[in-house]
């Protein structure tokens, strides 16, 4: 049986074949200067399905991840389920799940933070045909699928849809749980979003490692003139997301760990075209009113990428 634990109401437990089906995701984060801050809910999605079953958990995957993740509890969508359900105090006496999945893993397009908000978002699903005074709202969504990674640029995307600011609160004394919060942006609708995806990974935890402890004051002033200008540019005035998208603070000091991204990067801005680092890389994110140079994008394709126009999505639902 899974069981809430946590949550002060009396428990439900939802009937067998109960179902629910999520469409959630992809994202981007940092978006150039927002790092750990500003997020996109990008045109690239992952679908679960999941079914109250009599007992036990069957997990199958299909598409990206497939052979790769665990197929037991420790999946990502697994606990995020649970979580969610623990939190609305309901039980269920086992579980099916279907992932099928578009977007790759460890390549910047936040495939983390989409199967935990698709997760929490499924149990919501459940729990709303059985007892929708229980079903989490968005700020919920917004706490619990950040606590997974420990910033909620990625999550707070796939929740919202569009752009967001994020924001942390933690506690000063270092005592006590962090508080994650999120704002959505309309982004303006001229502005489309390009990804170039090398078959290439690479870990975020090991670039987050490359990251000085400590920035110049110059450079903190940079990058805050900057983030302030992306949200302006992103919602109004997309002819200056050149400028918008300029970081001093993660890209360069992760070039050494994704060579051919921060060439791209680099070609592309060149260009004319505002190209950033997505999240952690390897990805690239390309946001422009233009097309990409046809010139460009073949060469990119030569060399492996996968050159696609995402566009801009909203949040996760159900279907």
């Amino acid at each position: 049986m899974i069981r809430a634990v946590t949550s002060p109401q009396a428990c439900v437990e939802l009937p067998e074949g109960t179902t629910a089906k999520v469409r959630v995701p992809a994202s981007s984060a940092n978006l150039g200067p927002g790092f750990d801050s500003l997020g996109l809910a990008l045109g690239m999605h992952d679908q679960i399905s999941v079914t109250v079953a009599h007992s036990g958990l069957d997990i199958t995957v299909d598409g990206a991840g497939h052979g790769e993740v665990p197929l037991d509890g420790s999946h990502l969508v697994v606990r995020a389920i649970r979580k969610g359900l623990d939190a609305a105090g309901v039980a269920v006496g086992g579980l099916r799940i279907n992932c099928a999945n578009t977007i790759p893993h460890s390549r910047g397009l936040g495939s983390s933070a989409s199967a935990a908000v698709g997760g929490l978002v499924a149990a919501n699903g459940l729990v709303a045909q059985v007892a929708p005074d229980r079903v989490l709202g968005v700020d919920a969504l917004v706490q619990l699928s950040a606590e997974f990674e420990g910033h909620p640029d990625n999550a707070s995307a796939s929740v919202l849809g569009g752009a967001v600011v994020s924001w942390t609160d933690a506690p000063a004394d270092g005592e006590g749980d962090c508080r994650y919060f999120a704002t959505r942006l309309d982004v303006h609708r001229d502005i489309r979003a390009f990804a170039l995806v090398p078959e290439t990974r690479s870990s975020t935890s090991q670039t987050r490692g490359l990251l000085p402890m400590h920035v110049t004051h110059r450079d903190a002033v940079f990058n805050v003139s900057r983030a302030a200008l992306a949200v302006v540019a992103l919602t109004q005035h997309p002819e200056l997301l050149m400028a918008a998208t300029e970081d001093r603070l993660h890209q360069q000091q992760r070039a050494s760990a994704i060579p051919m991204t921060s060439r791209w990067v680099a070609e592309l801005r060149a260009a004319g075209i505002p190209a950033m680092v997505s999240g952690a890389g390897p990805a690239v994110l390309a946001l422009t009113v233009d097309e990409i140079p046809p010139g460009l994008a073949r060469r990119a394709e030569d060399e492996g990428m996968l050159v696609t126009e995402l566009g801009i999505s909203g949040g996760a639902s159900l279907v």
